[in-house]
């Protein structure tokens, strides 16, 4: 189907907005976004809505849908059941936008290795030569490193030069979880407790009131509360309430994002009934994917 710019840049204003508003989007909304004056939106969209690619809904919270055919027009997929795919810049997700399709270009020189980034969402908090991560992709686990060499504001597209690309194994939290770990009580002494995690060369030790998990003891904590003279002080006076829990069967990406978001070094690993299976770090984390990288991608 030809379109006009104007119209396509319309369109694709429409597709961005109902994607961030979850709902209909009223003219003036479009107008705003595109710095143009609502009438020229409401003649353009007596022209889409002929073409079977927008749907108008009356009343007061009215406005305009896109339709099916609006995604195929602009050679977008529209996603029944739609999982975001982050863009990242500067170490922040950028609000707002998800990637909706990637395509590669010049795969076969590694000097020239290109991608063309499809987004739903404003683009305008980006600009030439920034560095951007995309991803992970939902089935792939795909990740992209790489710079921005342009931007197309109409079609929302990025082109990247790429730097980096990983695709993360499928793999889950429990294969790269260490079980045998020591465990403290809240009863024990600090004394005690630093004797049990040095005999086991550990970092921390989760903290069990029968089984149920109730802490965290780490060996600064340890350290701290034995520079203070607290070398009989209970294991329930030091240790951390704030402990950051997984299910064995979560993905190593999940394990990722939890870590990040919770910016905690270690995750207490349970199973479905909430009891302790063990520990992973974000150490044991990224070890299992250097190994994976050399693995795959050596020379």
């Amino acid at each position: 189907m030809k379109l006009t710019a104007v119209q396509r840049e319309i369109l694709q204003a429409l597709i961005d907005l109902h994607y961030t508003a979850k709902g209909a989007v009223q003219g003036k909304n479009i107008a705003d976004k595109l710095g143009r004056h609502p009438g020229t939106i409401r003649n353009q969209m007596v022209a889409l809505r002929a073409l079977g690619l927008v749907e108008g809904v009356s009343g007061p919270r009215g406005g305009y849908h896109p339709t099916s055919d609006a995604f195929s027009a602009l050679d977008m997929e529209e996603l029944k059941e739609e999982v975001a795919v982050p863009i990242y810049h500067k170490g922040k997700k950028i609000a707002d936008v998800t990637v909706v399709g990637i395509g590669f270009t010049s795969i076969s020189d590694p000097k020239k290795c290109r991608a063309t980034i499809h987004v739903k969402g404003t683009l305008k908090d980006l600009n030439i030569d920034d560095i951007i991560i995309v991803g992970p992709t939902p089935v792939q686990r795909l990740v992209i490193k790489g710079r921005v060499l342009g931007r197309d504001d109409i079609n929302n597209m990025l082109v990247l030069n790429i730097m980096e690309m990983l695709g993360i194994p499928k793999l889950r939290i429990k294969e790269i979880t260490t079980t045998k770990i020591s465990t403290l009580n809240p009863d024990m002494t600090v004394r005690k407790a630093a004797e049990t995690i040095s005999r086991g060369h550990f970092r921390g030790a989760p903290v069990l009131n029968g089984k149920d998990i109730i802490g965290m003891v780490s060996t600064v904590d340890i350290t701290t509360a034995v520079s203070k003279g607290k070398e009989d002080a209970m294991v329930s006076e030091i240790m951390s309430t704030d402990i950051t829990k997984i299910d064995q069967g979560a993905s190593l990406v999940d394990a990722i994002e939890l870590t990040e978001k919770n910016n905690v070094s270690r995750l207490i690993v349970v199973n479905r009934k909430k009891e302790l299976i063990g520990v992973a770090t974000r150490t044991d984390i990224l070890s299992r994917l250097s190994e994976l990288s050399r693995h795959y991608f050596r020379e």
